[in-house]
């Protein structure tokens, strides 16, 4: 009679506990040698486990989600009777031993053995909420574990996330879309009070209850930047770079230039501009944005002001701030903020930015995490200058030093460009003479 045989996972190099993401067979089909069985992808790669021989597959020993390595059963296959394999044999029951057993069949199998122990048997945890039917192989979102990762960060449902990807596999692209739709209004099915996102519902307080209240609505340009900043949060993988600058030499020669121009008023934040544009000459990919799986790298340099109004904050825009100077920047300037605080800006004044800059100098603080602009990939906080004692190498000495915390995009822009970065604007800041570089 035909007999029972295991189908082992190969040899698949150093992977182990690596998660099974695709079920190829079920229970009853007949499979060929070297047919797939299931497939297995790690961080780096995707395999299939292959049939070690031609039969029908009699039981599946693993689901989607567990974690198996070399050596794990698959599956139990009762071969053919010409199949050659050195696969041993089942150390399980035979499943025909477990549905009605005759004299024979029992004499020759053991009635009942304990399960191999296996990392098969070691399922990961569900990455959606867990219940009954959300487990259920054809249930279970068709991702890589890089994306599940992914989602699970994010807090998105899998479950309602539809696949682009060959065969309906959920991609990264896929949960980004998701989440913006949500935080748009419309992320596709509802989950329990999260907006799409799976989140646990926002409290209800009567805060009456615990004393006097006022009610007052959030202003339009408030609404629009909490929907933007939410996105942008969400969605953008953010690090901040903090640094120091030395502006004792630029605030000297500032204030030497404001004594002689007396008809505009020349503020830290021009300077601010110019060593922004020639950073980002000198490093292009914070001079970008991502649009699906290109980089669009800028040639010209939009400088994004970040301006507090009464309303809000706006953010307009000074165009191609590399050809002007710092006086045409500084009438350029003061002109936008008081259109700004006059609610005067037009849309294609607030458009176009490849790089923002919010300044919070003049209020105070040490350093924050400013939220980037998008479709911007990184955008520079500046906080309140701060004399210090820093050493020459002969002694302490007073220098005036300004805190800058940049934001990036970690998709785009690594932890070593960004210091780099940085470094370099810190040492434009400290010697204006390197912006005539």
């Amino acid at each position: 009679m035909a007999q029972i045989k295991q189908a082992l996972v190969p040899d698949i190099g150093d992977y182990t506990d690596v998660p099974v993401i695709e079920l190829l067979v079920q229970v009853g089909d007949h499979v060929s040698k070297d047919q797939g069985l299931a497939t297995l992808e790690s961080d780096k790669a995707t395999m299939e486990v292959p049939a070690p021989f031609a039969g029908i597959v009699r039981e599946i020993k693993v689901k989607l989600g567990d974690t198996i390595s070399e050596g794990a059963v698959v599956a139990l296959i009762e071969a053919d009777d010409d199949a050659q394999s050195d696969a041993p044999a089942a150390k399980a029951e035979p499943v025909a031993a477990k549905a009605e057993a005759t004299p024979s069949t029992a004499s020759e199998t053991p009635a009942k053995t304990e399960p191999e122990t296996s990392a098969a048997s070691e399922t990961r945890s569900p990455p959606v909420s867990f219940d009954a039917d959300s487990v259920q192989p054809d249930k279970v979102p068709y991702a890589s574990p890089a994306v599940r990762v992914f989602a699970r960060e994010l807090g998105v449902d899998l479950a309602q996330v539809k696949g682009s990807e060959r065969g309906g596999r959920i991609g990264k692209a896929d949960v980004q879309g998701f989440v913006k739709a949500a935080l748009a209004g419309g992320g596709g099915a509802a989950s329990t009070g999260g907006g799409g996102l799976n989140l646990i519902p926002w409290p209800k307080v009567d805060f009456a209850k615990f004393g006097a209240i006022e009610r007052r609505p959030l202003s339009r340009i408030n609404k629009l930047a909490g929907a933007n900043l939410a996105r942008n949060w969400a969605m953008i993988p953010h690090v901040t770079q903090f640094d120091e600058a030395d502006i004792t030499e630029m605030e000297a020669f500032r204030k030497r230039l404001g004594e002689e121009q007396k008809e505009v008023k020349v503020t830290p934040l021009v300077f601010l501009i110019k060593a922004v544009v020639a950073a980002l000459q000198q490093y292009p990919a914070f001079n970008a944005s991502l649009d699906g799986e290109e980089l669009v790298l800028k040639q010209y340099f939009n400088i994004g002001i970040a301006v507090d109004t009464p309303d809000g904050l706006v953010v307009p825009v000074i165009r191609d701030a590399d050809k002007k100077g710092l006086l045409a920047l500084s009438k350029e300037l003061a002109e936008i903020s008081a259109k700004a605080r006059d609610k005067k800006l037009g849309p294609a004044e607030m458009s176009g930015g490849c790089f923002s800059i919010s300044s919070l100098g003049g209020i105070g603080g040490t350093a924050f995490t400013p939220i980037i602009n998008a479709p911007e990939v990184a955008i520079l906080g500046v906080s309140k200058s701060q004399t210090k004692p820093v050493w020459n190498g002969k002694e302490f000495a007073p220098r005036l030093m300004l805190p800058l915390s940049l934001s990036y995009d970690h998709r785009v822009i690594d932890g070593a460009a960004a210091a780099r970065f940085t470094t370099f604007l810190a040492r434009a800041l400290t010697d204006l003479r390197r912006l005539l570089l």
